[in-house]
């Protein structure tokens, strides 16, 4: 296959008027293919990657149901999403056992070419502070265990990938240091649904915590005398920042403010999606609660924000709206959410070797077609 006219996504360069070869279903620098996509007057661009969403299409991940799982891979790859991570929320272990059964059994069945690849688990909880709970059920927060986190990633078959963490919490230091030093040390560990001080959450990062959920939200604001988990994510260099551009969760002016200070080789664009995403307004579910959906904004009953209904290609093209240079905000939609997970050596960019999996987008970022594989 070849792809030929179209302005392609390089990471270092921006976009190029460059041809594209495809072989054997990954980039080469040659095909046997006479097949010919012309892109002209698209953006090629890599598959999106999301790594932290809820749910989608009417389903949720923390139902365990194969079914709806499916469902959801197959809306996530028709928005141009090639690769997911879907997050779980903060339940009871049991629960947490069936989700990561049931992600590991998709994964290894999977094989329809309408699906998005599952590439990992997100564990958002259940180690997280009470006091910054958000849209998570209380009732199931518990102290950090390494043998919880263990069984859970036994029961996934090794696809855990993240795991958010109080660093504040009773025994969390000594879990971050634990998991660094086991064999579970790929597993990223993600500050977030915190309280913690800047002083926590440095030592958290220097016993090996490297990424940061949802920036800005469920954590203590950035000030200048208390930079808190904001200022010590962008003291620590290899530390990724989440953050959900879907105009609901984050100013404007606070998005364009951490592009700055983190730069797009640091951000991680994510959409925090549930069920809703796809769907029109009503009454939803989140992790077993309520969620009432008006327009853009999901919430608790009590008015919490529970997540967003925004798919992530959307969330990228509000990123532009925000004033987010296109090249920019497709990096951190694309090769950044893959270093974060360590998937970057399959996927996340154009790059002769990977998994051939790009998207076409018209000019004016609309979706015109997608291609996995």
């Amino acid at each position: 296959m070849k792809i030929i006219n179209g302005l392609v996504f390089r990471e270092n360069q921006g976009f190029v008027k460059e041809t594209l070869y495809v072989e054997n279903g990954c980039f080469s620098d040659h095909t046997t293919d006479d097949t010919v996509i012309d892109a002209n007057g698209c953006y090629v661009i890599p598959g999106l990657i999301d790594v932290h969403f809820h749910g989608c299409a009417g389903h949720d991940f923390c139902d365990a149901s194969p079914e709806g799982l499916a469902a959801m891979a197959e809306y996530e790859l028709s928005q141009g999403i090639t690769s997911i991570c879907p997050a779980s929320m903060t339940l009871s272990k049991d629960m947490l056992l069936d989700i990561c059964k049931n992600g590991q059994v998709f994964a290894k069945e999977q094989s329809s070419a309408s699906q998005s690849r599952l590439v990992g688990i997100n564990l958002e909880g259940p180690f997280i502070a009470y006091e910054k709970r958000g849209a998570q059920n209380p009732a199931y927060i518990a102290t950090a265990s390494f043998e919880t986190l263990n069984d859970l990633q036994q029961a996934s078959g090794g696809l855990v990938k993240l795991l958010t963490l109080a660093p504040e919490t009773e025994g969390a230091m000594d879990f971050i240091k634990e998991v660094k030093s086991s064999e579970l040390k790929d597993i990223s560990i993600s500050i977030g649904h915190t309280t913690c001080d800047y002083d926590i959450a440095m030592e958290a990062f220097q016993n090996g915590a490297d990424h940061v959920t949802h920036l800005f939200n469920a954590m203590p604001g950035f000030t200048h005398r208390a930079p808190g988990v904001i200022g010590a994510a962008f003291d620590t260099p290899n530390c990724f920042a989440e953050m959900i551009c879907d105009g609901i969760h984050i100013h404007p002016s606070a998005v364009r403010t951490a592009f700055s200070m983190f730069t797009d080789d640091r951000i991680v664009l994510i959409s925090d999606s549930m069920m809703a995403a796809g769907k029109p307004d009503g009454m939803y579910a989140l992790g077993g609660q309520d969620v009432i959906v008006k327009g853009n904004l999901a919430t608790l009953k009590d008015g919490t924000i529970a997540g967003s209904v925004t798919n992530l290609a959307d969330c990228m093209r509000t990123a532009v709206s925000m004033g987010i240079p296109l090249a920019s905000a497709v990096k951190c939609a694309t090769i950044n959410p893959a270093r974060s997970i360590g998937i970057d050596d399959k996927y996340g960019s154009l790059e002769i070797g990977k998994v051939a999996d790009f998207v076409l987008l018209n000019s004016d970022l609309t979706l015109r077609e997608v291609y996995r594989a």
